[in-house]
């Protein structure tokens, strides 16, 4: 990595800077400001922009430095910026009812032939997040520890994304958090989010550095990959943490 230059820092949200699902550690919140004040900032998930409301900006203070924050729900077919005190949605790109109707009914018709469509869940199991659909095994208020214990190793949503994804051949399948899958317009995902803010704000791909926990083949972080971006593995919120303040005397 060649942190001279870097120009933007982007992140993946849950298991990389706060548990599922979960607000972001204190601790993470003062890092992020931290590198605010040096580098803009990106947060992308497949989470709904209610999520992220929870999650990031409930536990960030207000301050003229989230100008430098980019927030891209439903993995990049969203993109939020502070503008003037408040957030606002930059583009949105919706997926048809039909489309969203064939992908829940693929969705769930493999899950259940697979037996990977759970009785006993803490909330819907599908979610119609109109950019993107969404499978979560046990739900998205499903307690960390239980999301964790479901699919330590990634096989059964490894096995259901490559039976759902013959079903929609025009849509992306990815591996989402540690129980969902998530669906979106092929090509519209956490690739084309960095390449339309790299657009933006008149960075080479080259210059962003992205830190995910979901970087290998079939993860929703991968196709970053092939980009040319930077990229850094962790494996949850305090990995992540240490990754940030060992990167910021570089920055500074």
């Amino acid at each position: 990595m060649t942190t001279k230059t870097i120009g933007l820092v982007a992140f993946d949200l849950d298991d990389t800077l706060a548990p599922s699902k979960s607000p972001l550690p204190a601790e993470v919140a003062q890092a992020l400001l931290d590198l605010l004040a040096v580098r803009p900032v990106r947060i992308i998930s497949g989470g709904q922009y209610g999520q992220f409301e929870s999650q990031v900006i409930a536990n960030l203070p207000d301050s003229p430095l989230l100008e430098g924050l980019h927030l891209m729900p439903t993995n990049g077919t969203r993109y939020h910026s502070y503008v003037d005190g408040q957030w606002v949605e930059q583009y949105a790109h919706e997926l048809s009812p039909e489309l969203r109707d064939r992908a829940m009914a693929a969705l769930e018709e493999q899950a259940k032939r697979l037996g990977l469509w759970e009785s006993n869940t803490w909330g819907p199991i599908l979610e119609d997040r109109s950019s993107q659909v969404t499978f979560s095994a046990l739900g998205q208020a499903a307690p960390v520890d239980a999301k964790k214990a479901w699919d330590p190793d990634g096989s059964k949503r490894a096995r259901l994304r490559e039976a759902v994804a013959p079903h929609v051949p025009e849509l992306d399948v990815h591996a989402g958090g540690s129980t969902s899958i998530d669906i979106t317009t092929r090509g519209i995902d956490k690739a084309y989010g960095i390449s339309r803010l790299a657009e933006i704000l008149g960075l080479s791909l080259g210059d962003i550095l992205f830190v995910g926990d979901r970087l290998m083949p079939g993860g929703n972080d991968f196709p970053v990959i092939a980009l040319g971006v930077q990229t850094h593995a962790v494996t949850g919120w305090d990995d992540t943490l240490d990754f940030v303040r060992g990167l910021l005397p570089f920055l500074s």
